[in-house]
């Protein structure tokens, strides 16, 4: 049978790009006996610091925690491959953490504009944590039902590129409004993305031979 190539997107060429560092460091990690899901609690609980601090307006300083945040976050996942600990719970866990970790970085920023009365803002940061969310259930149910979408021009990572420097120059009005926008716009293109896998799946049920 013929598999379908799908284009990498650019956490997976990062992961390419960085997986000797994030061996070495996590081979470390795990010799000091540290375990992959206290690596991914840590992470949690960092942005969770740094949305408070967004809360109280510290931009600068909320962002550069979840800066630091960044780099633990990717080393669970490394962790748990080299104790031969990757299996599907694990990435569940990791998976619904990364969007508790999102949510709770929107909810300190929710917080600190409903306090300024800023109505504009706060639609907005609704919106692009509606976005955010909705590109990882989009995937995550597509592949319940057995089609797998990774594409669209702003998943996670680059979310996170976008919405952290906005946040150390003090502008994250300016991330907010990208995120908002082309999160809703990356929702959009998996949806379609599994409309076509559907199709071609129904396709090949009507006529086998095109199966390969």
């Amino acid at each position: 049978m013929r598999k379908e190539k799908r284009s990498l997107t650019l956490t997976d060429y990062m992961r390419e790009i960085f997986r000797g560092l994030l061996e070495t460091l996590g081979n470390g990690l795990n010799q000091l006996g540290l375990m992959p899901n206290t690596m991914t609690l840590l992470g949690l609980a960092g942005n969770t610091l740094g949305a408070f601090l967004l809360a109280q307006g510290n931009m600068v300083g909320g962002g550069l925690i979840i800066l630091l945040m960044g780099p633990i976050d990717a080393l669970d996942g490394t962790m748990a491959r080299l104790r031969g600990m990757d299996g599907h719970f694990g990435a569940f866990v990791d998976s619904v953490t990364d969007r508790y970790s999102e949510l709770v970085i929107f909810g300190g920023l929710l917080y600190y504009y409903v306090l300024q009365g800023d109505e504009v803002a706060t639609l907005l940061v609704f919106s692009a944590a509606a976005g955010s969310i909705l590109v990882s259930y989009v995937r995550a149910r597509g592949q319940s039902l057995g089609w797998d979408t990774k594409i669209g021009i702003l998943t996670r990572l680059e979310r996170y590129l976008v919405l952290v420097p906005a946040l150390l120059i003090s502008r994250p009005g300016l991330g907010l409004w990208i995120i908002a926008i082309f999160a809703n716009i990356t929702a959009l293109q998996r949806i379609l993305d599994v409309r076509k896998q559907a199709h071609q799946d129904m396709k090949k049920q009507i006529n086998p031979q095109n199966r390969g």
